[in-house]
């Protein structure tokens, strides 16, 4: 009887001591906390391509702000998800395909952006993305961004579409497809703050 005595004073003790912690108010406490990194990691900066095709017209190319990184969306209709590849990957100079004129992107990096979609009709020629090469991306606008700088349509030739996407540095980034869309996502830094 006294084990028994003993366990339920143990017991009784540790309850007591429990609920004393939890009546504490959460602003009396003096432990400082980090936010632990949220932000995606490892997505790394090399190229990412993937092989398939479409004849299916790029109509859109739109840019949004996110809380890890700025994303690129390059819209294709009709698409869906198999007939959508790229390849995106890091350039030194960007120059454009058929003419081989070189096309000046702003930004401390420059990636090329090639999805596997005309941006033209391919019945009739005319243009289903109406932008010169060279010309910033129509509607778009950058100010605000983290990590975009720039963003030029380079053109559409032999059934692919060139976009230079100027962006601070040299950063992570992946691409993905969803129905009808590519997207390109690049990161705001290496280490996955925010």
């Amino acid at each position: 009887m006294g084990r028994n005595t003993t366990a339920w004073a143990t017991a009784a003790a540790l309850m007591a001591a429990t609920l004393g912690v939890a009546a504490v108010p959460a602003e009396a406490t003096t432990t400082t906390t980090t936010q632990a990194t949220a932000c995606p990691t490892g997505w790394g900066s090399v190229a990412k391509t993937r092989s398939a095709a479409t004849t299916e017209s790029v109509t859109d190319i739109r840019t949004g702000r996110h809380a890890c990184f700025d994303r690129m969306v390059v819209d294709v209709p009709g698409a869906g998800t198999n007939g959508l590849g790229y390849s995106v990957r890091y350039v030194s100079r960007l120059y454009q395909d058929g003419s081989g004129n070189r096309v000046t992107v702003g930004g401390g990096a420059v990636l090329e952006v090639r999805v596997a979609a005309p941006a033209y009709d391919v019945d009739t020629g005319k243009p289903t993305y109406p932008v010169r090469a060279g010309q910033r991306l129509k509607g778009v606008d950058l100010t605000g961004y983290r990590t975009f700088r720039d963003a030029r349509f380079v053109g559409s030739f032999e059934g692919d579409t060139q976009i230079g996407l100027g962006v601070r540095a040299r950063l992570p980034f992946r691409v993905w497809v969803a129905p009808d869309r590519v997207v390109v996502d690049v990161a705001h830094n290496w280490t996955g703050a925010r």
